[in-house]
């Protein structure tokens, strides 16, 4: 039997708080046991760990992780984050200011991108999509 750390479960806790429920959810259904370790990696290393610190706020993470993602091109969890800044406190204009540091600091063209996934995910907030 697998018992779970003090860690993963203020893991999960801070991810759901983070990416809300419906999200980690399914992230939970899909788990495989090829993918099961990993899993667990990032929800005590991650979640568990970085994003539970209170050295600094959960907005400053989330714009932080924004600025990190669009400046090292891994552009497939922007949207992800940027839902999460519903819960983070990480205002629209707090994103804007984000990729105008990224577009400087790392480049136009992945700001520019960053921007791009930005705008339609708000959309798609707007319209209530998932």
């Amino acid at each position: 039997m697998v018992r779970v750390s003090e860690r993963y479960e203020t893991g999960m806790r801070v991810r759901r708080q983070v990416l809300g429920d419906a999200h980690v959810d399914r992230a939970e259904a899909e788990k495989t046991p090829l993918d099961a370790a990993f899993q667990s990696l990032i929800t005590e290393s991650a979640w568990g760990t970085v994003w539970a610190s209170d050295a600094i706020s959960l907005r400053e993470r989330s714009m932080l992780t924004l600025a990190l993602l669009a400046a090292t091109g891994n552009f497939e969890e922007i949207p992800m984050h940027i839902r999460a800044t519903a819960r983070t406190g990480a205002t629209r204009e707090d994103v804007m200011e984000v990729f105008q540091h990224v577009a400087i600091y790392a480049g136009v063209p992945r700001a520019n991108h960053a921007l791009k996934l930005a705008r339609a995910t708000y959309a798609e907030m707007e319209r209530g999509d998932e």
